[in-house]
């Protein structure tokens, strides 16, 4: 969706844009500026909640540091005089501050960010940081200039002085999901791997977001449900209403079930109980013109496009169905059957087999002479094409990032440090327009801010940015 340029006197909200570049004017003349960390003096005990591995060293919650081997912690797009640039010119601090503040400066200094910076080979955690203005948090992110920028929940005193507080809690937090293309492994077919990401399986992610959305907003009842784009490989949701930032561990944890399907091939227990769930109902109606479009054809995940794949497809029928797989594989055995076939033809062959299959054991239980099919393995028949389609499309939550409140997140608009691509809002009703190899980088940011010639505007008006922080304040923002 292409947006037009704000009018200030409709749309404040342009004024934080405008704080923020107010702020990156001063910081320009800094942007080679020494990054020189000043280590913590205190040391506190180790917080549970920290992603930091524990190990039987007592370690700094304020100021962790994991070694790393050999793998480099910045991508060939990425540097931290690219990083220092991007802090100083584009990063909308006073956007982030007043999303986090919901009208309230008290939550803002109560809220949690975390840094992570590289020195010396080493990840340095730095938890438990918070501001009580945006300018204060704007300074530490031009002194520290992080690699990453992590945001945690809002909690009952100012998290840097959680070590003076005995009853340090937390209040509320937005209720986020973290999925990940790593998550779909066993089922994408396209030959990407771990990190690696190519059209044909974001389109996953597109699933992932539209099933999401709805639930969130229709079975819910949410209204400001933000998603970004997590800079790698998956997306991020942020819902913001004051019911689910209020909502309790185990209020979350409930939700995350409510969406969770277990693909565990190994597993003795039915992923799906029949009949069908009307919210999974909701989501299969939704995914399965995808899964004909996307999964089964050579232009997408290839599922029905080669004859491995078919008789892979048919070994996961039930045991109950056995004869349907006989039959169809002999079928598509005949000269020139597979070839003239469409994948979407191979599909509606095997469920018009079972029904046929279902019908006759109907049929048959009418005659009490006759021997009639157990109804568990009735109910594994007709519940296989949903097991099917879910198995290739359902979204795949990364739950613990859901269940705690005191869990952190990548900040929206912050930058992944392996690829160096920004982590901007995604418009849900254009998701499938959204090419994650189009996402800016850093090293695009910078080109283009040299090569901007127009009249003089603020920086973020001169770069790719642009639509996204407008999109940002007029759908996300304003809803709030």
């Amino acid at each position: 969706m292409t947006s037009q340029p704000l009018a200030q006197e409709k749309h404040p909200e342009e004024n934080s844009i405008n704080e923020t570049q107010n702020l990156s004017q001063n910081a320009k003349k800094r942007e080679r500026q020494d990054t020189q960390i000043d280590e913590p003096k205190s040391k506190p005990q180790p917080n549970p909640a920290s992603p930091v591995p524990r190990t039987s060293e007592p370690r700094n919650t304020y100021c962790q540091a994991i070694k790393k081997e050999t793998k480099p912690f910045h991508s060939p797009t990425s540097s931290p005089e690219l990083m220092q640039m991007f802090y100083s010119r584009l990063f909308p601090t006073a956007l982030l501050h007043n999303w986090l503040s919901y009208s309230s400066s008290d939550l803002f200094s109560r809220r949690e960010f975390s840094f992570t910076i590289m020195k010396d080979d080493a990840e340095i955690y730095l938890r438990y940081q918070s501001f009580s203005k945006m300018q204060e948090l704007h300074e530490a992110i031009m002194k520290r200039n992080p690699d990453k920028i992590d945001i945690g929940a809002v909690f009952s005193h100012s998290p840097k002085d959680k070590n003076a507080i005995s009853n340090f809690t937390t209040e509320q937090r937005e209720l986020v999901f973290d999925i990940d293309l790593t998550d779909y492994g066993p089922v994408r077919l396209c030959g990407c791997k771990e990190a690696n990401v190519c059209p044909k399986c974001w389109v996953l992610m597109s699933m992932a977001v539209k099933v999401m959305d709805r639930g969130l907003k229709e079975d819910f009842g949410f209204s400001n449900v933000a998603w970004f784009f997590s800079g790698r490989r998956g997306v991020h949701c942020w819902v913001c209403d004051v019911q689910a930032r209020k909502m309790s561990n185990d209020a979350r944890a409930a939700v995350v079930a409510y969406f969770e399907l277990i693909f565990d091939s190994e597993s003795k227990k039915d992923m799906l109980a029949t009949p069908l769930h009307p919210a999974l109902m909701k989501s299969y109606e939704l995914l399965e013109p995808m899964f004909l479009e996307f999964i089964l054809p050579f232009e997408g995940q290839g599922l029905l496009a080669t004859k491995e794949n078919w008789r892979m497809l048919l070994e996961t029928l039930p045991p109950a169905a056995s004869n349907v797989k006989d039959k169809l594989m002999a079928k598509y055995k005949k000269t020139g059957m597979f070839e003239d076939t469409t994948p979407e033809d191979k599909w509606s062959d095997i469920l018009k087999y079972l029904t046929i299959l279902v019908k006759a054991q109907r049929n048959t239980s009418k005659n009490k002479a006759s021997k009639n099919m157990p109804a568990r393995d009735k109910a594994k028949i007709e519940s296989w094409k949903y097991e099917t389609v879910f198995r290739y499309t359902y979204p795949r939550l990364d739950v613990n990032v859901s269940k705690m409140q005191n869990h952190l997140l990548k900040t929206p608009f912050g930058i992944h440090p392996k690829t160096g691509k920004v982590c901007i809002p995604l418009d849900v009703e254009h998701i499938d327009d959204f090419d994650p190899r189009d996402a800016p980088t850093l090293s695009t940011l910078r080109m283009e801010l040299d090569a901007y010639k127009g009249k003089e505007v603020e920086d973020w008006k001169k770069t790719s940015l642009r639509h996204s922080f407008e999109f940002f304040q007029q759908k996300i923002l304003a809803g709030m």
